[in-house]
């Protein structure tokens, strides 16, 4: 493979959010290759793909890529006690991924973003006048070079790392597989320390017939997966086919710093994730859309540099840095709670209909948590109950 030709920006990644900032860059005018280590764009994607309404709506996110839509959930605890969270309308939908990862790539193709497949980077430069890109694709090495870098390639060390932008600070694992359902209706979220330590586990309508099950925990996620697929068969819930695994890790810290000379880190990539539920693609589409801007306004003014490009990390933490760090004290605090306290805590939501107080209210949202979780520490019963799991997380 010959050097090629040099671009205005080369995204790593065809992914949501590298092929949406993509589309926004080449709509500016910019030349954009998307560089995409797997052979097909939505390849071996590992993903629940649940989305809230307000991001599907923001967005303009293609409805032929809705699997389900869903105004329900039930919640299990640890002995088995539910509780049942019910809106009047749809709240998100079930998307399926390599269908919503195509439309969004051909999009961008659509607005003159090139795609290079099966084209993997092993590490980028930065030089006084753009960056390097070094690549493999088919057996061969290769060169792009560019005005500048963003890193969308989702979770992973390599890049951010080689780049100089370190790693994100905490990260989860997840399994997950879609297998036959017996009439599964609404998404069911299961917690304990035998069916996801630390964590939870998942059931949710993908289509007629199928479902996808999941487990986030943070050693051993595939054992606990096996566990939960026998448990949910013998309770009727899935059929009991042979069920393909897929793995994925999750960030539930944002990097030290998404920007340097020359390049930006967006997405899973830069850690923009709902650490609650490891959610990342409406917050990964804010940050793309602020690093869009960010970028045209950096290329305008012909100064890509890391002085330049901070603006893009100020903005994002402006908008999403509150509910990244209460979401992931919450998310810490919960890890330290034995399943006795978490079936209290149900009891105590139940019995004082907190869960309802929180759906009628009218800031709640699906995709922000942060007020959420404050407007639930007010109740005086969850507060003794979480304390002592609190002062563990206390520096002092």
């Amino acid at each position: 493979m010959s050097e090629s030709n040099s671009y205005d920006a080369a995204v790593v990644g065809g992914g949501p959010i590298g092929s949406y900032l993509a589309c926004r860059l080449a709509d500016l005018g910019y030349k954009v290759v998307v560089l995409e280590r797997s052979p097909e764009v939505g390849h071996a994607v590992c993903c629940t793909g649940i989305i809230g309404k307000e991001c599907f709506e923001r967005f303009d996110l293609p409805r032929e890529a809705i699997a389900f839509s869903g105004s329900s959930c039930t919640v299990h605890s640890p002995a088995g006690k539910t509780i049942r969270l019910v809106k009047d309308s749809v709240q998100a939908y079930v998307v399926d991924r390599p269908t919503l990862d195509k439309v969004l790539a051909s999009r961008a193709s659509g607005a003159g973003a090139e795609y290079r497949l099966s084209t993997k980077v092993t590490g980028i430069s930065v030089h006084s006048d753009g960056i390097r890109a070094d690549v493999q694709s088919q057996g061969e090495a290769g060169v792009i070079n560019a005005r500048m870098a963003i890193i969308g390639n989702g979770f992973g060390f390599a890049l951010t790392r080689k780049s100089g932008l370190g790693q994100v600070g905490d990260y989860v694992l997840g399994a997950q597989a879609e297998v036959p359902a017996n009439g599964t209706s609404e998404v069911e979220v299961y917690f304990g320390k035998d069916v996801a330590p630390g964590f939870f586990a998942w059931l949710v309508p993908r289509s007629e017939g199928r479902a996808l099950v999941g487990v986030l925990a943070r050693r051993t996620p595939g054992v606990y997966m096996k566990k939960l697929l026998v448990k949910l068969a013998d309770q009727g819930k899935i059929g009991q086919d042979e069920a393909t695994i897929t793995y994925g890790g999750i960030p539930l810290r944002p990097l030290p710093r998404t920007y340097a000379d020359r390049l930006i880190a967006v997405g899973d990539a830069a850690g923009h994730v709902k650490p609650t539920t490891g959610g990342g693609i409406y917050y990964g589409l804010l940050g793309a859309d602020i690093a869009a801007e960010s970028i045209d306004r950096a290329m305008r003014e012909g100064d890509l540099s890391a002085r330049r490009l901070r603006r893009y990390e100020k903005r994002w933490r402006d908008l999403l840095g509150r509910e990244l760090d209460i979401g992931y004290w919450g998310r810490r605090l919960y890890e330290r709670l034995g399943d006795n306290r978490i079936d209290q805590m149900f009891d105590i939501i139940a019995r004082n209909g907190v869960h309802d107080a929180m759906l009628q209210s009218s800031d709640f949202s699906f995709d922000w948590h942060g007020t959420s979780i404050l407007r639930a520490m007010r109740y005086k019963e969850l507060r003794l109950a979480v304390w002592s799991a609190a002062k563990s997380l206390l520096p002092f």
